[in-house]
């Protein structure tokens, strides 16, 4: 997902690793707590974005929504279509870690075709591996595979960083791993 290279700063510091059985961020819980107080009450959709991230990350996740839909409908005032799909994309994430499954596999799927038609590459890449990790966690693990490697070969093909295909790749293996147990 386009990022300003500020957001992309913290969010790097932020996460400190994967956990290897559900594929979740592990978080750094302090740096997250001082980069929510620095945005304190901003509401630039690029900081209500970043609240979301930044508390689903911590597990607050009814204010992550709460937030994640007052982003998606300034997104939308805006008119700009591909901010509002990054929104709805953050949002099926909170959906996601809130363990409403079904919600945020449709919207996921949604969200993959939209980039698709518009050829936005990384919103595309975003939603599919976001997608992937719903089917993870729903043990659809065939499923999840082919998201994860359509991710990486998206990714891949955008010309990601090594530290950008790590999820993707870490996914990947992980996933592997529990079907070939």
């Amino acid at each position: 997902m386009p990022r300003p290279e500020k957001y992309q700063e913290h969010e790097l510091s932020i996460i400190t690793g994967y956990d290897m059985t559900t594929l979740r961020e592990k978080v750094d819980l302090r740096a997250v707590g001082e980069r929510l107080d620095e945005l304190g009450k901003l509401r630039s959709l690029s900081a209500l974005n970043e609240k979301v991230v930044l508390l689903r990350l911590s597990g607050q996740l009814d204010e992550a929504f709460v937030i994640a839909n007052e982003a998606l409908r300034q997104a939308r005032f805006s008119g700009d279509r591909e901010q509002a799909l990054g929104a709805r994309i953050r949002r099926a994430q909170v959906q996601q870690y809130q363990g409403k499954y079904p919600a945020a596999l449709q919207e996921l799927s949604l969200c993959v075709e939209e980039a698709q038609t518009h050829e936005w590459g990384t919103l595309e890449a975003t939603a599919t591996l976001s997608r992937g990790k719903v089917r993870f966690e729903m043990q659809d693990y065939p499923e999840a595979l082919v998201d994860f490697k359509a991710a990486v070969f998206l990714m891949e093909r955008l010309g990601a960083s090594i530290d950008q295909l790590e999820g993707s790749l870490v996914a990947v293996a992980v996933t592997e791993s529990f079907l070939s147990a």
